[in-house]
Formats: C-alpha cells, structure tokens, sequence
C-alpha cells in the first residue's frame, strides 16, 4: 500500500552515484524519465556519494567535484528546485543510521544472490570488490528509500531484484518491531520505466567503465568524432552491402533521438544500401547535437555560478533532513531505543498472605 504522507501526490525516491559528468545512458535510461515525473510526484532525487565509495573507495579526491557535475547535468536537463527536491546522500546522517540497524537484520544470503553483486564483481576488473560496502550496499539502497516511505522507485526491469529485496526488508523490520495495528515502512513499488536500447560506441552498454560513452556536456565536434568510431552492423562489409538497422548499434541512436522522417529514411536506406554507415553517424550526430544543444546551454549558466548549484544541494539536503528525522523517530521508538526513557511502572504490591 502507498505511504500516507502530507502531499496528496505519491512520493518518488531515486538517486545516481557521483562519478561526474552524465552520459547519454544516464539520460534515457533515469534522467529524462525523472523530468516528466516532476509534475505528478512528489520527487526525492539524490546524488549517492556513499554508494560510490562501493567501488571508488581508494581515490575519494573527486567524490565532491563529481557531485557538483552530476547536478549541473541535472539542472541543464530540467529538473527543477521549485518541483522536486535534491539533495546529496551523505548530508542527510539519517541515511547511514538506518544502514546500520537494517543491517542488523538483513540476511547474508539475501544480498549474496542479487543479480548485480556477481555481474559487477565479474565485470569490473582492476579494483578490489571484497568489501562489506559492496556486499552491503543494497542494504544502504534500502535505507536510502525506506527513510523517505517512498511510494515508488522508478527502474528498469533490471532493477526490480533491487525493489524486492527493500520490500522483503521492509517486512522484515516490521514483523520484528510493530507498532501495534500499524508498521513504520510501507512496502515501496517498482515504477517500471520504459528506457529505450541505447547502445556505446563499442555497441555495448553505455557506461563510463566501458569507457564507450557520449557525454550530455560533450561539444559539438567531439560527438562527431565519438561517432565516427562507432561500431556498426557487421553484414555491412560493403557499401553496396544492405543492413539491419535493428542489430546495427548506431541504428539504435535515430529511434531515440531523430524525427519520424528520419528514423524511416534511416531504415529504407539503410536496409536497401541506399546509405552508407558514414551517412547514417551524420544524421545520429545531427539529432543528438540538436537534443544536447539547449541543455548545454542551460549548464553554462550555472557553471558561471558553481555556488549557486551547491546552494540548491544544501536547501534540498535541509529538506530531505526533516523528512528523515521523522522517520528515524518512528524506528526508534519502534525498536525501543528512543532517546527519551520511561521508567517501567512499578510492580504491583502482592495480597498479603492469609496463612502469614
């Protein structure tokens, strides 16, 4: 059941690590998903500096720098103070204490078989992964949403294992310490997003550890040039030779960015060897450079202000504060450690014994 809160709208609650600039995949895959839910949520984003020491934990020289990044990013493509609220994790205490005691109570074995524990281990070579912090994360992710009882967590299908298993703590918490006909956490929903198949310039997933990425503040030539190395169908071997632009990664780019009329000039051409791949990264380049143009645009303005974007961090911090103090109110008196102590009432006196 959604949470009862003060706002009439359901509450949101997501967040993205702080390792710098966002990258196209960061867009399609949250961000722009984030912007349209503004006006019919009330919306908790946060910048998950702690879930980045997870696995950048030996160089911590840029973890503020990069939160900085990650808002202008933010800022540049449309979310707005004035309609949600964003804040940066480690300024809100309350996150690591409910951490700690739902760590108490979390099984190993659950967070040994989420899906992404064994992936990233298998795929992120060069660091050490052997930590509490990475076995534990999904325990902070937990925190991280049930401190705000959010009603939904926007993800993509592969994150539903992540929702679950808040879910499965969530009860977890509540049938060890209830609160009489109530429970302090409600059981937070999956808001499954549709993100659209947006493949690296090596074809696999975007993302900075593939180092295959396109950038949201990258300049106009430098899309260009990251396109031009762009991998595409291997059938192709030709240019009289005719493609798939379904299997083809940089057919994947027009259908999240171009026009109709491109997007089916794309198709014909490329099926029927109309075009050439070079003629097909120019077209992509040119609806992406049309899509980045005004967000870049919007950046500068608050880069020429770098305070001005802390400051929007720090009053949302304050915000998201309130809300957690609250919560950790209700689980501490729940869990019976509440600072305040009440003495236990006396026993009563026993009936005087006739036979003394």
């Amino acid at each position: 059941m959604p949470s009862k809160n003060n706002n009439k709208k359901p509450r949101v609650l997501s967040g993205m690590r702080s390792t710098g600039k966002l990258h196209l995949g960061n867009f399609v895959g949250a961000l722009g998903n984030w912007i349209r839910l503004q006006d019919n949520y009330e919306c908790f984003f946060f910048i998950a500096d702690w879930h980045a020491l997870t696995t950048d934990y030996a160089d911590t020289s840029r973890i503020k720098q990069n939160s900085v990044e990650v808002l202008l990013d933010w800022l540049a493509a449309g979310l707005d103070p004035e309609r949600c609220i964003m804040f940066i994790q480690s300024h809100v205490p309350q996150h690591a204490e409910l951490h700690l005691l739902l760590s108490m109570i979390t099984p190993l074995g659950w967070l040994e078989r989420v899906p992404s524990y064994k992936e990233q281990r298998e795929n992120i070579k060069g660091k050490d992964l052997g930590t509490y912090g990475f076995l534990g994360y999904p325990v902070l992710q937990s925190a991280d949403i049930m401190i705000y009882k959010a009603d939904y967590v926007p993800v993509g299908e592969d994150q539903v294992p992540h929702i679950e298993l808040t879910r499965e703590i969530a009860r977890r918490f509540n049938m060890f310490y209830p609160r009489g006909r109530s429970h302090v956490f409600p059981e937070p929903q999956p808001l499954l997003t549709h993100s659209p198949k947006l493949p690296g310039t090596d074809g696999r997933k975007m993302s900075k550890s593939y180092d295959n990425y396109i950038l949201l503040a990258d300049p106009e030539p430098v899309v260009r040039q990251k396109l031009k190395t762009m991998v595409t169908d291997p059938a192709r071997v030709r240019r009289t030779d005719p493609g798939n632009p379904d299997v083809c990664p940089v057919g994947d780019l027009p259908k999240v960015f171009s026009t109709p009329d491109t997007i089916a000039k794309v198709d014909v051409g490329c099926r029927t060897a109309g075009i050439g791949c070079i003629e097909c990264k120019g077209w992509a380049a040119d609806s992406i450079v049309g899509a980045l143009k005004p967000m870049q645009e919007r950046r500068r303005k608050y880069e020429q202000k770098p305070r001005l974007a802390w400051d929007i961090l720090e009053q949302g911090s304050t915000r998201a504060r309130r809300v957690a103090a609250g919560t950790m109110n209700e689980v501490r008196e729940a869990m019976q450690i509440s600072k305040e102590y009440e003495a236990p009432a006396p026993a009563a006196a026993a009936a005087p014994n006739k036979n003394d």
